[in-house]
């Protein structure tokens, strides 16, 4: 079976279905593309900001640095890594073509919440605060759609801490894998997109969860035919039902993906699953 390839773009499924073990109708996962900056806006934003080359697995910026702007990703991936208290680091972020990091150098005195690696050869766009204020001068309408892109991105981020805490480790891994083989091309037909290969030290930081409860769903995902191994990473061979085993799963009313839609339908139920809520599954501890 050949792996999908930037899945989500094309994959939207909407439903109900009766979860007769809970005696009620949930509503269906919503699958949508991540809103990201197309190559026209980063080509025009190009005159407002200094491109840089990064080699793999340098430090862009540390935690805790003096910010200045933003970063605009024109091609690579960038993780983010923060440190907490009991000493680990957990991934809130994984910036990619068309995403933006570093919009804390927006905000007067702003200081970097994370450190900034480049997981792969990767090129940014780096906006100075004096440079963002010229292209709000200068191109007010073109600002406005990086200012999109910047409250975009912070609703994804409030959506996948909810789901932190509703979801079930499966859950999560499965949210994880199809965000992450979603992103990372530009390309507009399935044949021409990059097959996305996931660290499996990346995944683990990023569903927060212990080694030995990711290595279950692991096992559990590919029996099912639904990932495979690939050296340290992992790829996704069916997308669709990957996505339907999540809907399936019992929270179906989880919208994974910011719809920017007109549609102003009935906002889908909480899961509220307490599988979630232990230790465990927040530590951020994984393996690689």
């Amino acid at each position: 079976m050949e792996p999908s390839r930037h899945p989500t773009a094309h994959l939207a499924v909407t439903r109900d279905f009766h979860a007769a073990s809970q005696g009620r109708t949930v509503s269906s996962v919503r699958l949508k593309e991540i809103p990201r900056l197309p190559r026209e806006q980063r080509e025009a934003l190009a005159a407002f900001g200094a491109r840089t080359s990064w080699p793999v697995g340098f430090t862009i910026y540390e935690q805790d640095a003096e910010a200045d702007g933003v970063f605009v990703m024109l091609r690579g991936n960038v993780v983010l890594r923060s440190r907490v208290s009991t000493g680990r680091t957990v991934v809130p972020w994984v910036a990619t073509t068309g995403e933006t990091f570093g919009a804390e150098g927006l905000q007067p005195g702003g200081h970097y919440a994370s450190h900034a690696r480049a997981d792969e050869e990767s090129e940014t766009l780096h906006i100075s605060g004096s440079s963002f204020s010229a292209l709000m001068r200068e191109q007010p309408s073109l600002a406005l759609m990086l200012v999109r892109q910047l409250m975009a991105e912070r609703t994804e981020l409030i959506e996948k801490f909810g789901q932190h805490i509703s979801l079930t480790v499966e859950q999560r891994l499965i949210v994880t894998l199809l965000r992450m083989t979603q992103r990372g091309s530009d390309s507009k037909s399935d044949a021409d997109a990059p097959q996305t290969v996931v660290p499996r030290r990346l995944l683990g930081e990023l569903v927060g969860a212990t080694r030995e409860s990711i290595s279950l769903v692991l096992g559990r995902l590919s029996a099912a035919d639904l990932i495979r191994r690939e050296g340290s990473g992992l790829v996704v061979m069916d997308a669709q039902r990957l996505a339907l085993r999540l809907e399936h799963s019992g929270h179906g009313g989880i919208v994974l993906y910011d719809e920017r839609s007109a549609d102003k339908g009935t906002k889908p139920e909480s899961p509220g699953e307490p599988g979630a809520r232990n230790n465990d599954a927040l530590s951020g501890k994984s393996g690689p």
